[in-house]
């Protein structure tokens, strides 16, 4: 099916910004729907399947509106996922400093963070947030992309701010994928660091570097490996598990055990994604059949269809899922 738009009236300025750079938006936007663009200065011809060119079609409109400044290739790939998803985000993420009320008309969630663009930008996206905020221990199961780790993060800052609990710990299992611990430099702590930087990530983007450094130093904020929790017993805390599909059943049932009063916890992690041994069971596949139907306990599935990342890493994901076995496929245990 072939459309045709044309921008009215007319800003070239607007169009270079739709565009991008030697028209890179406009390849990213083909490559997203699988569709054809073609254009005459403010006339656009877009090729496809149907349902395809017609959601092509919206987005370039939609990109127009708000193309008064430069588009960063970022904040194109949330709108293209939106646009995939057709959805409305049911949840909107202000700064802390701002009150409900001019955050908009009666948003569902409110979350307090550094971000204030930060949105659940699919229905699994905002059913996540709504299970972490509903329930005492939360599943985020999928691939990489999706928001498991970073909106679980959000949650966790938000919860801090407001006081609903007294400190943040944020862990996961310090498992190689082709190296060993022992042939890197420094210490016990520098040498797990690596494998928590991707929370470390999270906590910046979130919070602002300054602030996370005040937080460690008063002890509001633990990153530590999952060796560590053994033992403890944490209360008033909002705890995550990250990459917990490298965790042994073992080690799971100790984590998941560990949860005290007043406390919130989230494990995430991608079961297709495992670095144990081979024929080792993963702790996260375990624990999903086993808690399946428990209460106070939710499940979030995630597809490739909720990966917020370059549009090409939801088709890998889906190439790699038509590849393996239906019978392999370790989540459906």
């Amino acid at each position: 099916m072939i459309l045709r738009h044309a921008f009215i009236p007319q800003d070239n300025r607007r169009l270079a910004h739709v565009c991008g750079a030697l028209d890179e938006h406009l390849r990213t936007i083909e490559a997203a729907f699988d569709v054809s663009i073609r254009r005459r200065n403010e006339s656009f011809r877009v090729e496809g399947a149907r349902r395809a060119a017609e959601r092509a079609v919206a987005l370039l409109q939609q990109l127009y509106d708000r193309a008064a400044e430069a588009i960063d290739p970022a904040e194109l790939q949330l709108a293209l996922v939106q646009a995939m998803q057709n959805d409305t985000p049911a949840l909107r993420v202000v700064h802390a400093s701002e009150s409900v009320a001019d955050a908009g008309a009666e948003p569902e969630i409110v979350l307090r963070t550094r971000r204030s663009e930060l949105a659940g930008r699919t229905s699994n996206q905002t059913a996540y947030l709504h299970n972490i905020l509903g329930h005492d221990i939360t599943f985020g199961l999928g691939p990489a992309g999706t928001g498991k780790t970073f909106l679980a993060v959000a949650c966790a800052v938000d919860a801090l701010e407001r006081g609903t609990v007294q400190r943040i710990i944020l862990t996961r299992p310090a498992v190689e994928a082709g190296e060993r611990l022992g042939f890197l430099p420094g210490d016990l702590a520098q040498k797990v660091d690596p494998y928590l930087r991707p929370l470390y990530d999270a906590l910046y983007d979130l919070m602002g570097m300054d602030r996370v450094g005040k937080a460690f130093e008063k002890g509001q904020i633990e990153v530590a490996p999952l060796a560590f929790m053994r033992g403890r017993t944490l209360n008033h805390a909002f705890v995550i598990l990250d990459e917990a599909q490298n965790t042994t059943p073992e080690q799971m049932k100790m984590f998941l055990t560990r949860i005290g009063f007043g406390s919130r916890c989230v494990v995430t992690g991608d079961t297709t994604q495992v670095d144990l041994p081979k024929g080792q069971v993963s702790g996260l596949t375990d624990a999903a059949r086993i808690l399946r139907g428990v209460r106070g306990i939710a499940m979030t599935r995630f597809t490739s269809a909720d990966v917020v990342r370059h549009p090409l890493v939801a088709r890998i994901v889906e190439a790699y899922d038509a590849a393996r076995p239906a019978a392999a496929d370790p989540s459906d245990h």
